[in-house]
């Protein structure tokens, strides 16, 4: 039976403690995020991972982004990162921003078809990135039904998912709507997979030479496909807009170190996949409405 818990204010013990007890037994978790509400398992447990894409009615091959708590985390859970693209991520983490790296290949994790990637961010949510230093990266997908919108209070997504979530956070309804930018850093010249929160222009104020989604298909390595972004990014779930996904890659996932103590170390069991064994970029600015265009968060 699933249990419902106030997420704001200052009395959240007994939110973070049957959140973290319901992660470590392999259960599913309903959570805020500064984009739209999220659906969250270990990112190490492959079961629950599986369990998290069938509660969304999805398969292996829409796997969901992966949320860290802090920005040092990156190295952890990534690797061969360019400067450019560690650069976009130091500059908008906490933020509506996933980016699709190279995973790290020592990790033991199970996402589902990621291509060696991982989708990766930071949630600009101070409560969802205290729980995640508790409880280690998360993958996490929008909460909703696939083809459904994601949801934007915890009782839109109860309603949805019912009890095969163990516990609900209610954070009150989130004020962002839309799901996060993906941007494919898998090659010096960051590219941009989704438009959402974050546009264009604010991406090149910092790398002038971020890619847009429509440039020629050449700037990005043919053999590379992105992991589906978070998790709780918005718009219908399954919907994936041409105009947001270069053609060889799968769509993102809206409603994810240098290892924090919280976070699991690289030997971990596996869950989900940012690719992790590596995820495929999840969480629009021509915004293809659709919280499941893989990155949710």
């Amino acid at each position: 039976m699933s249990e419902r818990f106030d997420f704001t204010g200052d009395e959240l013990a007994p939110a973070y403690r049957a959140a973290v007890d319901a992660i470590e037994a392999g259960d599913l978790v309903v959570l805020p995020t500064d984009t739209v509400y999220g659906l969250a398992a270990d990112a190490f447990k492959s079961d629950a991972v599986q369990r998290l894409l069938d509660a969304k009615g999805r398969g292996r091959d829409m796997p969901p982004p992966v949320l860290i708590s802090v920005v040092e985390s990156l190295d952890a859970l990534a690797t061969d990162i360019p400067d450019a693209g560690r650069k976009l991520c130091e500059t908008f983490w906490p933020g509506p921003l996933t980016v699709i790296c190279h995973a790290q290949g020592s990790l033991m994790w199970d996402l589902g078809e990621t291509q060696g990637t991982v989708a990766l961010r930071v949630p600009d949510h101070e409560n969802t990135r205290e729980l995640l230093s508790r409880t280690g990266p998360l993958a996490v997908s929008s909460a909703n039904k696939s083809g459904r919108p994601a949801a934007m209070d915890v009782y839109d997504a109860e309603e949805q998912l019912g009890d095969a979530v163990a516990v609900y956070l209610d954070g009150g309804e989130v004020t962002g709507g839309e799901p996060s930018t993906i941007v494919d850093i898998t090659t010096e010249t960051p590219r941009v997979v989704r438009l959402g929160a974050l546009s264009l222009a604010q991406l090149r104020e910092v790398v002038p030479e971020v890619a847009a989604a429509d440039d020629p298909v050449e700037a990005v390595a043919d053999d590379v496909k992105p992991a589906e972004t978070v998790a709780a990014d918005k718009p219908a779930d399954d919907a994936k807009p041409a105009e947001d996904k270069p053609a060889d890659e799968k769509p993102v996932e809206s409603a994810a170190d240098a290892v924090p103590a919280a976070e699991k170390p690289a030997g971990t069991v596996s869950d989900e996949k940012p690719t992790e064994t590596a995820v495929e970029a999840s969480k629009q600015d021509e915004k293809p409405v659709n919280p499941d265009v893989r990155p949710a968060d």
